[in-house]
C-alpha cells in the first residue's frame, strides 16, 4: 500500500478525514450484490406471497433509506447530500437469488461509494428479514463496488 490510511491520525487514533479544502466535483458510485435463497423462497417473492408484503418494493425503499443514512451507520463517514439514488432488484432464477444494484450520485468533496454499498447491503438485509420465516438459509453474497467516478483519485471500474 503506497498511501497511508486516511482515517488514522499520527498518534494512531481514529479520525474523520478533513475534506474542507478539496474541490467539489460530480461523484458517482455503483455497487451490487446478491441474496441467494431456496428456489421456493424466490417463487414466493415473485408471486408476492410473502406474508410481510411486497418484498422487492420494501427492499428497494430500504436500500434508498440506507444510502441516505450511511453516515449514521458507518463511523467516520461524512454526511452527504445525495442528488440521486437508484436501487434495482431483479430475480435470477438460475442462481435462485435476487440481484441488487445501487447507484448513488452527488456533487461534493467526498465520494459516494459507501452509500452505494450500504444501499445494496440494507436492501439484502431487508429481503432476509421479510423472508426469514420461510427460509433462514438465505445468504448475502458478493457485495462489491463496481465503479466510482469523480474526485482526485479518478475513476475506478471493477475488472472481472
Amino acid at each position: 500500500m503506497s498511501e497511508q490510511l486516511t482515517h488514522i491520525a499520527d498518534d494512531g487514533s481514529a479520525r474523520m478525514v478533513d475534506v474542507g479544502a478539496k474541490p467539489e466535483s460530480e461523484r458517482l458510485a455503483v455497487a451490487d450484490g446478491w441474496i441467494v435463497m431456496q428456489a421456493q423462497t424466490l417463487q414466493l417473492i415473485r408471486e408476492g406471497s410473502i406474508k410481510k408484503g411486497d418484498v422487492l418494493t420494501i427492499a428497494r425503499i430500504a436500500g434508498i433509506m440506507g444510502a441516505k443514512h450511511t453516515s449514521d451507520l458507518i463511523p467516520l463517514c461524512h454526511p452527504i447530500a445525495l442528488s440521486h439514488i437508484d436501487v434495482a432488484l431483479s430475480l435470477d432464477e438460475s442462481r435462485s437469488a435476487v440481484h441488487i444494484k445501487a447507484s448513488t450520485r452527488t456533487i461534493g468533496k467526498t465520494g459516494v461509494e459507501m452509500e452505494a454499498l450500504t444501499a445494496v447491503t440494507i436492501a439484502a438485509l431487508t429481503i432476509y428479514d421479510m423472508a426469514k420465516a420461510v427460509d433462514r438459509s438465505m445468504r448475502i453474497e458478493g457485495v462489491r463496488l463496481l465503479e466510482k467516478h469523480g474526485g482526485i483519485h479518478g475513476d475506478y471500474v471493477l475488472e472481472e
